[in-house]
């Protein structure tokens, strides 16, 4: 490789470097106490008290698995999903309480939690928390054995 081939190289990755270090020191817009744990959600499930779950990933991985009765928002990363988001609530009371999750990455990383979030925040939803998955989907709720749902076995069964 020749040192301008180097050098160009070496910057390109400085700079994904520099962008996922500014990704994970972004403040949230959610406090600490609208976190919400996952076994805490699980046993809501289970006690049927649970709150209105809201997605708000890609469509794929909803397929895929999502959480037991969560409701397919859209990804809020970009405007359509937004608008299937404002859409999903829009008849709902202010004071729903209501989780939303995604679950694609690391939470630090993900690009839909945070709007999500904020457009709620600002429809004036006041019962809001964000589901904690720090890892993925796949790991801090799947592989806990906690409810999941697949669109593509029920649409395979029927």
């Amino acid at each position: 490789m020749r040192r301008r081939e180097f050098l160009q190289a070496a910057a390109a990755v400085f700079a994904a470097s520099a962008e996922s270090r500014a990704a994970e020191t972004q403040t949230d817009p959610w406090s600490a106490n609208q976190l919400l744990e996952p076994a805490a959600l699980a046993e809501m499930l289970r006690a049927q008290k649970a709150p209105v779950i809201l997605f708000v990933g890609f469509p794929v991985l909803y397929r895929q698995k999502h959480i037991a009765n969560a409701i397919l928002a859209g990804p809020a990363s970009k405007p359509e999903g937004l608008n299937q988001l404002k859409q999903a609530v829009a008849k709902m009371p202010k004071t729903a309480p209501i989780v939303i999750y995604c679950g694609c990455c690391p939470m630090v990383r993900c690009p839909n939690l945070r709007p999500a979030f904020s457009a709620l925040r600002d429809l004036g939803f006041t019962q809001l928390r964000v589901l904690n998955l720090p890892t993925n989907f796949h790991t801090d709720w799947a592989a806990k054995g906690y409810p999941v749902q697949s669109s593509l076995r029920s649409a395979q069964t029927q």
